[in-house]
């Protein structure tokens, strides 16, 4: 048997991750049907800073390669239950690849700290949301200039555009960074419970 300390991930680990897939997929079709301009209404954002929070650097970043991959072979795991290489083309997948980068991000951030501070979640949760508006919306930038032809529209009048949907994502990063500490301990609670119940097995 393979001793779990020389696996990548662990079982516990690649459940959580499978966890946060999932939970992107649902969060990416709340509301999925409610747009503004070419752009869903998602929850996307906030589970991808929360898989950087609660997963940490490692497991955060391979839960949303696992979920940009799994949507990117066809699953309908994206906003309007989309899935499939065309999604490449279209003006939100730049906040898709930001999700991975953000996920890493928030949680090397909160791992440089032994016992993070609820300012510390506060600062990596709202740079997370940084990330994901500071990829995405370039991203729906040359969508709309290069694809859609539109070349009277600036990069500024994109991102003012985008305004609803910052505003919505500002509002759930405050109140997930200020849970964030009681997230943390629960799951570390119930992290360490599984493995007490593995090795009395």
């Amino acid at each position: 048997m393979t001793n779990e300390k020389n696996q990548f991930f662990s079982v516990v680990e690649l459940t959580k991750a499978a966890m946060f897939i999932a939970l992107m997929a649902i969060g990416a079709n709340l509301t999925a049907f409610i747009t503004v301009g070419a752009v869903p209404l998602t929850f996307q954002t906030i589970i991808a800073i929360l898989a950087g929070v609660l997963l940490g650097k490692k497991v955060g970043t391979f839960a949303m390669i696992g979920y940009a991959i799994v949507g990117l072979i066809g699953v309908p795991v994206f906003a309007g239950f989309q899935g499939g290489l065309h999604i490449v083309g279209q003006a939100t997948f730049g906040f898709i690849l930001s999700f991975i980068v953000l996920a890493y991000v928030v949680g090397f951030i909160i791992e440089k700290f032994n016992k993070p501070s609820l300012p510390v979640y506060i600062t990596a949760c709202f740079i997370g949301l940084l990330i994901n508006y500071g990829i995405g919306v370039p991203y729906l930038y040359l969508y709309t200039v290069n694809v859609l032809g539109v070349n009277d529209v600036t990069l500024l009048a994109t991102s003012i555009g985008m305004g609803p949907f910052f505003i919505k994502d500002a509002v759930l990063t405050a109140f997930a960074a200020i849970l964030s500490p009681q997230l943390v301990k629960a799951i570390s609670l119930s992290t360490s419970q599984v493995k007490t119940t593995q090795k009395s097995a």
